[in-house]
């Protein structure tokens, strides 16, 4: 497992993660390990979120009435070639 240090955090920076640790019954490393880990899952789910609405909207666009082709059988038929 990595390791990473962080240098120059500023004194409020350390107090309110201290202070966050001491609520949550962690030591200050498990606290930053748990605010990092946190921090890039809510990231992952804001660009799932932003890839689902991009699909939703390209979905939009191609009309319902009109049947589509299953890209298989278009890659198929064209290997066939």
């Amino acid at each position: 497992m990595g390791e990473l240090m962080i240098r120059n955090v500023d004194d409020e920076t350390v107090q309110q993660i201290s202070s966050r640790a001491r609520r949550h019954g962690r030591s200050i490393e498990h606290e930053v390990l748990t605010l990092l880990r946190d921090g890039l899952a809510a990231e992952r789910a804001v660009v799932l979120q932003d890839r689902v609405a991009r699909v939703a909207r390209i979905a939009a666009m191609v009309p319902k009435s009109i049947m589509q082709t299953d890209s298989v059988d278009l890659i198929r038929e064209d290997r066939d070639r």
